[in-house]
């Protein structure tokens, strides 16, 4: 059965997938050949697979980073806090030598940055598992060697921005009410 022609543009389809919240990624690597910390700011990050632990992203084919991570062995996910919204922005445009700039950051035992997990609400690190080319994006497919969590809030993306994750309250009510 063949696929029926699309009834939309790209902007009504733009529109319609912002509808769907995400949580924001920074991941990060090294250069394969210069060992150069690089990042970018992710929205397409979910699970995959729980055993193996796998999680998935993808990567617009118009990257300038996208030889990088088709080379790449592995890559830090690190899941973005409610309070990172700058960080966010810094890391989705710019040169790469200065979205690390004020950042604090570490690197782990196979050359890879890794972002303070103080403030991050979840972090993964990964192996290049599998990569998968479709229509105009690479998705990836990363296998879980290490991960942890943080209490801190997301942040959500949301219809074209950003949207603070409430930050949760010292005190919760019990009856579960929204007012």
């Amino acid at each position: 059965m063949a696929v029926r022609l699309s009834n939309f543009d790209q902007t009504q389809f733009r529109q319609a997938l912002g509808r769907f919240a995400t949580g924001v990624t920074i991941i990060t690597t090294a250069h394969p050949d210069t060992g150069e910390p690089l990042g970018i700011t992710v929205s397409s990050f979910n699970s995959l697979s729980m055993k193996p632990p796998l999680v998935l992203w993808n990567l617009q084919t118009s990257s300038s980073l996208l030889d990088v991570y088709q080379r790449v062995e592995r890559y830090n996910i690190h899941v973005l806090s409610a309070e990172q919204m700058a960080l966010a922005a810094q890391f989705s445009r710019g040169p790469q030598e200065q979205r690390f700039e004020n950042v604090e950051y570490s690197i782990n035992e196979f050359g890879i940055p890794k972002l303070a997990e103080y403030c991050s609400a979840a972090w993964f690190e990964c192996y290049n598992r599998s990569r998968y080319l479709e229509g105009d994006h690479l998705i990836m497919v990363g296998q879980v060697e290490r991960c942890d969590h943080s209490d801190h809030m997301p942040l959500v993306f949301h219809a074209g921005s950003f949207d603070l994750t409430p930050i949760r309250s010292k005190t919760s009510r019990q009856d579960n009410s929204c007012e």
